[in-house]
């Protein structure tokens, strides 16, 4: 059983207990953060607590700790979780307003509640890497504020779950003919040689890997723009991956049961694949995955 960080106290997971009158179970009044770890150093870990601050700010919950206090809380997290069996690891972290009687209104005094979980990345298996993964289209009925990275996820949940009964692992969301993101990652298509993404604006959220692809994409010469994507666009790509901080890249080989490009990993994905693998720490050389990972 894997120990856990809670309101001050280190414990085992199945020891944790949460109070009904907890903000964050009846409104989903919280925020959270999946942050990686390879061979025992967190990956892009002041990335994540900056935008770990900017969600707590967005929702006017006070940050329970300095960025120096959430290091060495994170850092005692990994190591008590240490384990050769499982050496990457990612952090679920999750802030909540606290406890209060039942009011939509803010409490005037409730503490924030403050969980933290570690659970395994799992090498990402040898056949995704050869021939990708699925993907299906789904009109995006999130609400207006997605760059918030709210525990709020029901319609994530629903698109992701209408993906796997189709055969696939990721909602890919349209609004306005426009594509946003997916159910739980950021999207990019490669079009006309061009790495290309979404704009940053309240329909998407800031991914850590999604910044760090476009800064590798960059470094390798590719031409890279962050611009709107039509759905006729997204049909036409060569290629199409999926950033999250657990899945880190995927290629989308196969969308609405059509081939995207050749139907197989692209040469853009397998080069800025690579040097995502290179950067991590330690230059890990298995590419990990996680059911259920978020942006």
């Amino acid at each position: 059983m894997s120990i856990a960080y809670f309101n001050g106290e280190y414990l085992p997971l199945d020891e944790v207990r949460i109070s009904p009158l907890d903000r964050g179970f009846l409104f989903g009044d919280s925020v959270y953060e999946v942050i990686p770890s390879y061979a025992g150093e967190f990956f892009l870990l002041p990335e994540h607590l900056e935008r770990l601050r900017r969600s707590l700010e967005a929702i006017r919950i006070p940050d329970p700790f300095a960025p120096g206090e959430w290091t060495a809380l994170l850092k005692d997290l990994l190591a008590r979780n240490a384990d050769p069996a499982t050496p990457d690891l990612g952090i679920y972290l999750q802030v909540t307003r606290g406890v209060a009687p039942r009011d939509h209104a803010f409490p005037a005094d409730a503490q924030p509640t403050v969980l933290a979980m570690a659970n395994p990345i799992r090498p990402l298996p040898e056949a995704v890497r050869v021939e990708g993964v699925a993907a299906v289209t789904a009109e995006d009925r999130r609400w207006e504020r997605c760059d918030i990275k709210a525990t709020t996820l029901l319609a994530n949940v629903l698109n992701r779950q209408d993906a796997m009964e189709r055969g696939a692992v990721e909602a890919v969301l349209l609004r306005d003919g426009k594509l946003t993101e997916g159910a739980a990652s950021n999207v990019f298509v490669v079009l006309d040689g061009r790495v290309i993404t979404p704009p940053l604006d309240a329909s998407v959220l800031p991914g850590i890997t999604r910044w760090r692809v476009l800064e590798l994409a960059r470094e390798l010469g590719y031409p890279v723009e962050e611009r709107g994507i039509s759905a006729d666009e997204l049909a036409r790509a060569r290629e199409i991956w999926l950033t999250s901080s657990t899945r880190e890249i995927l290629p989308v080989t196969r969308l609405d049961d059509r081939a995207v490009g050749a139907g197989r990993p692209g040469p853009a994905w397998q080069a800025v694949h690579a040097a995502y693998q290179a950067a991590k720490p330690g230059a890990q050389v298995s590419e990990p995955m996680q059911s259920g990972g978020a942006a």
